[in-house]
């Protein structure tokens, strides 16, 4: 039998993706995104329903309808800099949000999701690589908002029969190998994207900020993953919830580090550009160093990175770029 599977933010980056994912894997997707940063020609795999996961008589409807074997939940707000400006957008959106989905399952009878969660909740790292046992010390109200989010899914396991899992990934980047989906947020925030309109626009230099981080070039380093990688861990972390009870994190990243200064000038080698980085002060809210240890997700989900190395990372990323700049009429960015 057929599952079917209802994707909160289901318009944007990740979630989009996932959709794909999922409806590759014979699943029935239906995608709930109330559009203010997602797109809908971005929702290819099957119907949208138009809401807002803080409009519980929608998610009511949604719901009754849908009928889904499984949540994926990814609609939250995810910019680092913004929740640090406005802290109530994301406790009410990702926070509150959460807890109204949590709610309107409940009263529907539903009791499997999927989580996307983030490294953020961890803080600054007392030790890298980073497994799922580490202390979650978010020093920024995104992390914060999703942590809360994990507390409220173990405390709903454990009272309501709730079984979820929280898939803490790293940093999320490249774009579908099929060009039909890709990465162009608004505000762009996210470095490879960043890095290629630096690259190949001379009006809009990339900027690296904070470069005197105690790391090998005094840039940031991130852990980054392949959004198809991730998309198929959603796919196998559906399939085992489906047979498991309570809740369960999983850390999805590669367990290697890459810095921003390598990040880009391995874009500029992709672009074939010479053009000159600038170098900026630290953001508020941003950790050192994030590194993964994926190995739980190893044993547990049978999964691992496999499209994650920087140049596919980036020459899918940049193939997305100038398909997009190129088309007379370009697919609509996410």
């Amino acid at each position: 039998m057929r599952r079917t599977v209802l994707v909160t933010g289901g318009a944007g980056y990740v979630g989009a993706h996932c959709c794909k994912a999922f409806a590759a894997a014979g699943w029935k997707v239906v995608a709930y995104d109330n559009l203010s940063r997602g797109h809908a020609d971005a929702v290819r795999w099957g119907p949208l329903i138009h809401g807002d996961i803080l409009d519980a008589p929608t998610l009511d409807k949604a719901l009754d309808e849908v009928r889904p074997d499984l949540v994926a939940h990814f609609a939250a707000f995810a910019y680092v800099e913004e929740s640090v400006r406005q802290p109530d957008l994301y406790y009410r959106n990702n926070s509150l949000g959460s807890l109204t989905l949590l709610d309107r399952m409940r009263a529907a009878g539903l009791s499997k999701l999927i989580f996307s969660s983030t490294c953020a909740t961890y803080g600054v790292p007392r030790v890298v690589p980073i497994d799922e046992n580490h202390p979650q010390s978010p020093i920024n109200p995104y992390g914060w908002s999703k942590l809360f989010v994990e507390r409220m899914l173990a405390d709903h396991a454990v009272a309501y029969g709730l079984d979820s899992v929280a898939l803490r990934y790293f940093n999320a980047a490249g774009c579908d190998s099929d060009g039909l989906i890709g990465e162009c947020h608004d505000p762009e925030t996210h470095v490879i994207p960043l890095a290629i309109e630096g690259a190949l626009d001379g009006e809009r230099p990339f900027t690296v900020f904070g470069t005197d981080f105690d790391t090998r070039d005094g840039s940031a380093v991130r852990d980054y993953i392949h959004v198809e990688d991730l998309a198929r861990a959603h796919v196998l972390a559906g399939e085992w919830i489906a047979g498991n009870k309570g809740f369960h994190a999983f850390n999805l990243g590669t367990g290697k580090g890459t810095t921003v200064f390598e990040i880009a000038h391995a874009v500029a080698a992709a672009c074939g550009s010479d053009r000159a980085i600038k170098t900026g002060p630290r953001r508020a809210g941003d950790p050192p160093i994030l590194i993964a240890d994926p190995t739980k997700a190893l044993r547990e989900l049978g999964w691992k990175a496999e499209r994650s190395d920087i140049d596919t990372i980036v020459r899918t990323a940049l193939a997305w770029h100038r398909r997009t700049r190129r088309s007379a009429n370009p697919p609509q960015p996410l």
